[in-house]
């Protein structure tokens, strides 16, 4: 009776699997076929004649936002982003472009190191007047991402081909290129290199920056580390800060370079079968003792935090930063009709532990739409190898935790606004060549022309202490204090009022770095930037203290 009863309810639920995907697909179809005779209705019935290919990308676009932001669709002028995305690779001449406000055109920025711009000679901050005799024109009333999507595509081509540029460089005039493009490839590591005698002391500790994981990544990476080890290297910092992440299977190749063949690195599950795969390190590692401290922060993602979250779970390295971003979905690509195509999110991962890193939940929202967040309450706890408590939820939590420096907001908003760059452009057309990134430095002269320039700017920033005055007003207004708080909050705005040049004489050391960096960046590359600021990086410091600590390493992993 009882095993009836046992086949009886296992076939009830059978039912009802059967029924509820019935309903499902009814209620798919069902609603497919009411946005298709929608349409078709406004197409022949609309009082002006509609744009097929705009309403339906539109339509397209709010669908997915519904359900991820990782989910996208890619058109067929697009298709190649999704390739540079996941290959590192594309045919171009090397440069990335912007759009600038003064001059309503774009501007290359920071060409590629021994890259066809840079060897051609083209600088940052050389506005585009003609690709191959054609106007690129203004943007105007184009949206500034199409207008710059169109530039782009110009600029890209075929390896092979030649074409004839003409930009506008500031303080130069009108300069014509003829450019050949090829293969560009952006290399995963950035910077490796021992770090100097005098930050870390008597051990030889390496740095090695990863920027990104493309189908490269696992190559340069281990290049990287045997050069490393070749020069004596004792210890690692492996910097995975501001890495977005990329291939999944490019994390699992870096992890195997410390962790045992045949090692558990992340696991997939997802509703299909062929979505629920296992991972494991594929090959004998390069090195499973030496020291390692990763570091990591917000921008710390994907497959960035598949390598940060094993190692820590292996007990391999200490994690060092701040709590990364929590991403645990992973993504596929898929073909589309007439060559568009689609990235879709067709699991969540799962690393040695058991946890997932992801901190959205993207199905249930709050009122106004925004992901709900994991609470802390409700993340599980796990443990590592060595049986240390981690938690799932919410990213990649350091074993030792940084903070950032409390700067101002002004600072914030000049790292990113148009009135720097153009003082560095101005800078880098006035200057046939600079100290070393380590020796730079801007003379008292120059910070004092800087800030001349920026007065003359139109450089504008919030107070973060104006914008709370202003609500302390309104509270006081509501609350009937006004009249009576008027000349001590008056007396308080006068103090609080900005001042752009006392602002920056005041925070002239942090002001600096950030010319310096750029200015740098213009002579140097990427390269030079990350050795100028290696300088000065609290971060980088408490990985080598950590490492120069062997008792303090050992007892934070429990060994």
């Amino acid at each position: 009776m009882k095993r009836l009863l046992i086949l009886l309810y296992i076939g009830l639920a059978s039912l009802g699997a059967v029924a509820q995907s019935q309903n499902h697909n009814f209620e798919t179809a069902k609603q497919l076929e009411i946005f298709n005779n929608l349409y078709r209705n406004l197409d022949v019935y609309y009082v002006d004649t509609l744009d097929a290919g705009h309403l339906i990308e539109t339509a397209i676009d709010a669908m997915l936002d519904e359900i991820d932001p990782y989910t996208e669709y890619y058109r067929e002028s697009d298709t190649d982003d999704l390739m540079t995305l996941t290959t590192g690779k594309y045919g171009g001449i090397g440069s990335p472009i912007i759009w600038r406000k003064a001059c309503d055109r774009c501007v290359f920025n920071n060409p590629y190191h021994n890259m066809p711009a840079d060897k051609t000679g083209v600088r940052s901050g050389d506005i585009i007047l003609e690709i191959d005799g054609e106007d690129m024109g203004t943007c105007g009333d184009t949206p500034k991402n199409d207008y710059t999507s169109k530039v782009s595509g110009k600029l890209r081509g075929e390896p092979g081909t030649t074409f004839t540029l003409v930009v506008d460089r500031p303080g130069t005039g009108r300069v014509t290129m003829q450019l050949t493009r090829q293969n560009i490839k952006r290399p995963s590591v950035i910077y490796s290199a021992l770090l100097p005698a005098e930050k870390t002391g008597d051990k030889k500790v390496g740095y090695i920056l990863l920027e990104s994981f493309t189908e490269d990544t696992s190559a340069d990476f281990q290049a990287a580390f045997k050069a490393l080890k070749a020069q004596g290297m004792e210890a690692l910092v492996f910097d995975l800060r501001s890495n977005g992440g990329g291939l999944m299977q490019q994390a699992v190749e870096v992890v195997s370079t410390f962790i045992p063949k045949g090692k558990l690195v992340v696991e997939t599950r997802g509703r299909e079968a062929d979505d629920c795969s296992t991972y494991k390190t594929t090959r004998d590692p390069l090195d499973t003792e030496i020291p390692i401290a990763v570091l990591v922060d917000y921008g710390t993602a994907s497959a960035a935090e598949i390598t940060s979250g094993t190692l820590q779970d292996y007990d391999r390295a200490v994690v060092v930063g701040r709590r990364t971003y929590g991403k645990g979905l992973v993504q596929s690509p898929r073909q589309l009709p007439y060559n568009t195509m689609m990235k879709f999110t067709t699991s969540k991962y799962y690393i040695p532990s058991g946890r997932c890193v992801q901190a959205r939940d993207f199905k249930h929202r709050n009122s106004d739409g925004q992901p709900t967040h994991m609470p802390d309450s409700l993340c599980k706890t796990f443990t590592t190898s060595a049986g240390r408590l981690v938690k799932d939820g919410g990213g990649i939590t350091p074993d030792i935790t940084t903070k950032l420096d409390s700067l101002p907001t002004m600072l914030s908003y000049l790292e990113y606004s148009d009135e720097l760059a153009d003082y560095c452009v101005r800078y880098q057309n006035s200057h046939a060549n600079i100290p070393a990134p380590r020796e730079f430095r801007l003379t008292t002269e120059e910070f004092e022309d800087f800030k001349q320039f920026m007065a003359q700017s139109e450089f504008t920033y919030d107070n973060r202490a104006k914008k709370a005055l202003d609500t302390v007003r309104k509270i006081a207004q509501q609350e009937g204090y006004a009249e009576a708080a008027q000349a001590e909050l008056d007396a308080l705005e006068a103090k609080l009022s900005r001042n752009l040049t006392d602002d920056l004489s005041q925070w002239e050391e942090e002001v600096r770095r950030s010319i310096e960096s750029v200015i740098i960046g213009y002579f140097y590359y990427d390269e030079g930037i990350v050795e100028y600021n290696l300088q000065h990086d609290p971060d980088l410091d408490a990985a080598i203290s950590v490492l120069n600590d062997s008792q303090r390493y050992n007892q934070i992993l429990n060994k």
